[in-house]
């Protein structure tokens, strides 16, 4: 299968490929090694359709059910401003405040008592200008960071919580229900990839406390790994095209949106694949926990 770098951290393009047309049997077991090794994947030039982007997600796993409609059934999550009622919202929208707080470096579902293995997302209308995707590869912060800091955070687990990042852009938004639904999740601060036994930072913006340190400590420590891992020259901002497919590894990477013209429409399709124990969640969940100190 022939590929060429997006960065020299990670990442991969991956050619002449037909996603709507790949199989288990087919070319799923290929780019499944892609995945593993380079931590995201660019498919340039696809057409997708919802269905299509179930079938391919559903090849790496179950999918990742947020969605609330009142017939229960499963819609296909959008990464828009574009509004139930088919308008675009004003700056102080809570649509659009949630949007931006997209644009904090995240992990996708670190607040869910399964996380999210990776995220599967086609461009569908984009603006004139801005709209990025950036992402950093924690596999390989991981692996610079200095022996002092190895050593505070080998052993480390952090505490995350979905309004935790929705109140730095908003305190009102981070009481909405849809950001306080779950109960805060202890996951340890390393996640091992069980095919190829690399490390990688686990860390998001929902986490707000190491355990058995103070909060401002935690914090402390969370800031200087956030500002290690995601230095200008190891980013990869990937200006979209329509028809563009990114994969990533949500145990490995960091990413964020970036701003665009807001009176304009941005519309990815968006599905998460919760992970599995094969894909190492069992060694990810502490025996014990301390929870975070006063400070």
């Amino acid at each position: 299968m022939r590929t060429l770098p997006l960065h020299a951290d990670f990442g991969v393009e991956v050619l002449d490929i037909n996603l709507a047309t790949v199989t288990t049997n087919g070319a799923y077991p290929a780019i499944r090694e892609l995945f593993e090794r380079h931590s995201l994947l660019l498919f340039r030039a696809q057409s997708l359709t919802d269905d299509d982007l179930l079938r391919v997600a559903r090849l790496f796993g179950p999918i990742e059910d947020r969605q609330d409609t009142p017939d229960g059934s499963f819609i296909v999550p959008k990464i828009s401003n574009r509004q139930a009622h088919n308008k675009l919202g004003p700056a102080s929208d809570a649509q659009l405040l949630n949007l931006k707080a997209n644009m904090l470096w995240h992990t996708d579902s670190t607040f869910l008592p399964i996380p999210a293995l990776l995220n599967i997302i086609t461009a569908r209308v984009l603006p004139s200008s801005g709209g990025q995707t950036e992402l950093v590869s924690t596999r390989a912060a991981w692996k610079r960071l200095p022996a002092d800091l190895k050593a505070r955070v080998a052993d480390a687990v952090l505490w995350h919580r979905f309004a935790h990042s929705r109140s730095k852009i908003d305190p009102t938004l981070a009481t909405h229900e849809l950001f306080t639904r779950w109960d805060d999740q202890a996951w340890r601060a390393l996640w091992r990839n069980p095919v190829t036994g690399e490390d990688a930072l686990y860390l998001a913006s929902h986490a707000y406390g190491v355990d058995g340190m103070s909060e401002q400590e935690g914090q402390e420590l969370i800031e200087v790994l956030f500002d290690f891992a995601t230095q200008p020259e190891r980013i990869y901002a990937h200006a979209w095209d329509v028809g563009d497919v990114l994969i990533w590894d949500e145990r490995a990477t960091l990413h964020r949106g970036t701003p665009w013209p807001y009176e304009e429409e941005r519309t990815l399709a968006s599905l998460c694949v919760s992970v599995t124990d094969s894909d190492g969640l069992p060694a990810m969940k502490p025996a014990t926990t301390q929870g975070v100190l006063a400070s």
